[in-house]
């Protein structure tokens, strides 16, 4: 058929499937070397993402005692960037299978930049909150398109060769972020240096993306659920709310309670509602009815609560049950991160090799509901080098299950839906995670509380309990004081870990119930052209396939 005779909308249907086609074999013939060098401003991307919240974890004790807040302040503090990042992670999912992957990296970069700025410069807990809140945008976009990306570079049976460089800048920045943050606290910088150390990365990773980094940009008309969105950051908030400030603010059983729960489930309800009816939906439903997706990630909510947990309240027990400085208590992190670096590299580089991954994610799993319960035996007085063991088998646990169950998910759908898939599962780990620092964090307010205010009384000191939910620069007390307030936090951490273990636990069953499917050796920018072709007129299929340059 000449193009003369063909009609003008099969013309352009054609003309575009062509480019896809010969972007999809250009995609397919990258080298090793090529794709490191996309991968480079990517990489960097994600080390900015992590170091924000590595960064400030040993400054967090300093930043709450300097503001006058309280433990529920520090737990949101943590909180406000996991929310912010677990509400837009699907969305930033959804646009990367509709605008440019590049500019979108770039957006979360600028948004990550704003929100570093307004922290440093904070002069309230409420104010430094809200800051947080904008970084956890532009962090929920990095690593959720990084994720996209490098699935649409990379074939499935390759990508646990990248994962394990994710893995490595993941090891780097959680090793290298409270090590700088500890250091940064403790010079005249003080702890809003810590908020400004992540700039000069973000602005590097930006110019780098813009010189490195080329993909075909693959648009289709569609409509982003921003109600959707809206909905399940609103509804998870209040229950949220409502786990950090009871018994605290007002009673668990009271009027109060009854009202947040309710309204949280009923909002909760309506994101359901509005999920079902909406023509773009920020969490596809129908992806759940594939057993892989439904349980990878019921597995990432509880792998989350794990990880953030651990992550988060480990360096406040160095802090205030060990009473190190923010310096000493980044070194201790080594232990837990130099486990996860060589776990997430070598299983990556086995699973390429192998094509075999549930065996890395079970026995993942077992390691972390292992670690999580020798941490739960620890307290105020137990030798660091034995916590440091412990540590160690929790981060080879995690670095074994945090990219493998992405990977799993990304074998089991199709190109179209790989934005959505991907973030689906990173969506549900940050949910976790919000869910985990916000219920650890209330019990150990509850605990310590408790536990400070039986033991300022035996030493003759009258508990304020204002006072006692607070969280003390402890290099200012007296030294019974400070030993009460010490052994309240290191008794009450090791509580923490006991309740994560069974979360960790059922994560361990969802894993081993996953069936293994061989990973595909194709590209995704491939399957794209082979989709818009197939979707092409039959009329035009013999044409266009004449044209193609063969693989």
């Amino acid at each position: 058929m000449s193009q003369h005779h063909t009609p003008q909308h099969l013309r352009e249907r054609t003309d575009r499937s062509h480019l896809r086609a010969d972007a999809g074999d250009a995609a397919g013939a990258m080298s090793h070397r090529q794709i490191m060098e996309a991968l480079s401003g990517l990489l960097l991307a994600m080390f900015v993402a992590m170091l924000s919240s590595t960064v400030v974890t040993n400054a967090l004790p300093r930043i709450v005692a300097d503001l006058e807040g309280s433990q529920t302040g520090y737990t949101w503090v943590v909180v406000a960037t996991l929310l912010a990042m677990t509400a837009t992670t699907p969305v930033w999912g959804k646009l990367a299978d509709l605008f440019s992957k590049k500019l979108l990296v770039q957006t979360a970069l600028v948004v990550y930049t704003v929100g570093s700025v307004l922290a440093s410069v904070s002069h309230s807990m409420g104010m430094l909150i809200g800051a947080r809140l904008v970084q956890g945008l532009g962090v929920g976009g990095l690593t959720a398109l990084v994720q996209v990306v490098i699935a649409t570079m990379v074939p499935p049976r390759e990508r646990g060769r990248y994962s394990g460089y994710i893995g490595a800048v993941f090891a780097l920045a959680t090793v290298s972020g409270p090590l700088i943050g500890g250091v940064i606290v403790d010079s005249s910088f003080g702890w809003r240096g810590c908020f400004y150390v992540g700039l000069p990365f973000a602005v590097l990773a930006f110019v780098l993306l813009q010189k490195t980094l080329h993909l075909p940009v693959v648009t289709r008309p569609a409509k982003v659920d921003v109600l959707g969105a809206t909905l399940i950051m609103a509804g998870v908030s209040i229950l949220l709310i409502w786990v950090s400030l009871a018994g605290n603010q007002f009673a668990w059983a009271s009027a109060t309670t009854a009202a947040l729960v309710v309204a949280g489930l009923l909002v909760l309800a309506l994101a359901v509602w509005v999920e079902t009816r909406a023509v773009e939906p920020i969490i596809p439903l129908h992806l759940f009815r594939d057993r892989t997706i439904a349980l990878a990630t019921t597995a990432s909510v509880f792998v989350g609560v794990a990880m953030f947990g651990a992550t988060v309240y480990l360096s406040q027990y160095f802090q205030t049950a060990r009473g190190m400085t923010p310096t000493h208590a980044g070194l201790m992190s080594i232990a837990m991160v130099g486990g996860l670096l060589v776990s997430s590299i070598g299983t990556g580089r086995i699973i390429t090799a192998t094509g075999r991954w549930k065996r890395f994610l079970v026995g993942g799993m077992v390691l972390v509901v292992v670690g999580l319960g020798l941490l739960g035996t620890i307290d105020e007085t137990t030798n660091l080098a034995v916590v440091g063991a412990f540590m160690a088998v929790l981060g080879i646990g995690l670095g074994a299950t945090m990219q493998n169950l992405v990977l799993a998910v990304q074998n089991n759908v199709p190109v179209s839906e790989l934005g959505a898939a991907s973030s689906v599962v990173a969506f549900f780990r940050s949910l976790g995670g919000s869910i985990g620092v916000a219920v650890l964090g209330a019990l150990l307010s509850n605990r310590v509380a408790t536990r400070a205010a039986d033991g300022l009384t035996a030493i003759g000191v009258t508990p304020d309990s204002h006072q006692s939910h607070e969280i003390p620069d402890l290099a200012t007390l007296p030294a019974p004081v400070r030993g009460v307030f010490e052994a309240a936090f290191g008794q009450s951490f090791g509580e923490l870990f006991l309740v994560a273990a069974p979360f960790a636990l059922v994560a361990l069953v969802c894993v081993s119930l996953i069936r293994e499917v061989p990973l595909r050796t194709t590209n995704d920018l491939v399957e794209v052209a082979d989709e818009l072709l197939a979707d092409a007129a039959p009329e035009a299929t013999a044409e266009l396939t004449a044209t193609i340059p063969s693989r």
